[in-house]
């Protein structure tokens, strides 16, 4: 007998390039998935309209991160990569799970407070019910699984909460999503403040590196990050949080355990260690960044992979979506 594959839903903004963070805590463990799952990719660019953005740099953006997507090994005809507003769905199916979204819910979203502290001249009413949004793009395909950092844990929790709401009301409708945690994928911080994580909306440029920074300037980043008292290149995040994360990096791009990082920087320096993962990091880069390259110049071959794609996330979206209507009462043909 055949078993059903689960699947996994992931999204990311088209808001700026990802970051080595990224790449290491996700992207390069997603390659790994695409035979055990379903996967569905979503370039979330509906979410990016929270906040002011210039039209053509949002479009271009939205290819950039396709691109990225495929440079770093997801193979299209194996993963569901396609952009959030070719599929209507996602939109419709938030404005039913708002009508079921209580406001004390949304009014105890951590992010909702930082962002709106950060854009306080546009606290707009997507800031605050976008995790309607994300939970019906999780729901809408009935994922099983959701990768996620600490920074999203609420927001998966309320796609659970809203899909256990619906389920007691009308029966059994969505798949009550788990969050995805993968041994071995690195915990990325950033380079200068290594008490949070690594992020491309940082104001610092020096705090991460970009997937598409230059050979020189992830070396020049990486010989700037922030070290500890001491020399000594040895693992304890409590500490020594500077190097733990250089260590983590390290051992992430060369596969390598603290002990064995720690094995091969005995006697060093701190200045020779920074070079030498600033280094190691560029090397892991540079194919990506090769293939990121001429990905991003076949404009064609990118509009073919997301024709293609949302026509395949439309027709299991529009499924859930049917349900839904029938179950709250529309006529549906």
């Amino acid at each position: 007998m055949e078993i059903k594959k689960k699947t996994i839903f992931s999204g990311i903004q088209p808001s700026g390039t990802l970051t080595l963070g990224n790449y290491l805590g996700a992207l390069k463990n997603f390659t790994e998935l695409q035979d055990e799952y379903n996967c569905y990719y979503c370039i979330v660019d509906m979410h990016t309209l929270t906040v002011r953005q210039d039209p053509e740099k949002l479009r271009e953006r939205s290819y950039s991160l396709l691109a990225l997507y495929l440079a770093c090994g997801l193979d299209p005809d194996k993963n569901v990569l396609f952009v959030q507003s070719h599929v209507p769905c996602h939109a419709e199916l938030s404005w039913i799970l708002g009508c079921y979204t209580y406001m004390g819910e949304l009014q105890r979203m951590t992010q909702f407070k930082d962002k709106s502290a950060r854009h306080q001249d546009n606290i707009n009413g997507g800031l605050f019910t976008y995790p309607v949004l994300m939970a019906a793009d999780i729901l809408l395909y009935q994922a099983d699984m959701v990768p996620i950092g600490a920074d999203q844990k609420q927001h998966l929790e309320l796609a659970r909460n809203l899909a256990e709401r619906f389920n007691n009301i009308y029966g059994e409708t969505f798949i009550v999503p788990e969050p995805f945690i993968r041994g071995g994928s690195a915990r990325i911080m950033s380079l200068q403040e290594p008490s949070k994580k690594m992020s491309k909306s940082d104001a610092n440029v020096n705090n991460f590196i970009l997937l598409t920074d230059t050979r020189d300037d992830i070396v020049k980043k990486f010989k700037k990050a922030v070290t500890d008292s001491g020399s000594e290149v040895r693992y304890d995040e409590n500490e020594k949080p500077g190097i733990s994360n250089l260590m983590n990096i390290y051992g992430a791009v060369k596969n390598l355990t603290a002990a064995g990082v720690e094995k091969e920087f005995e006697g060093l320096r701190y200045g020779d260690f920074k070079k030498a993962v600033g280094e190691a990091v560029a090397d892991v880069l540079a194919p990506v960044q090769d293939r990121y390259r001429e990905f991003s110049e076949d404009r064609a071959f990118l509009d073919k992979v997301l024709k293609r794609n949302s026509e395949i996330a439309f027709e299991a979206a529009s499924k859930t979506l049917k349900d839904v209507y029938e179950k709250v009462g529309f006529i549906v043909y």
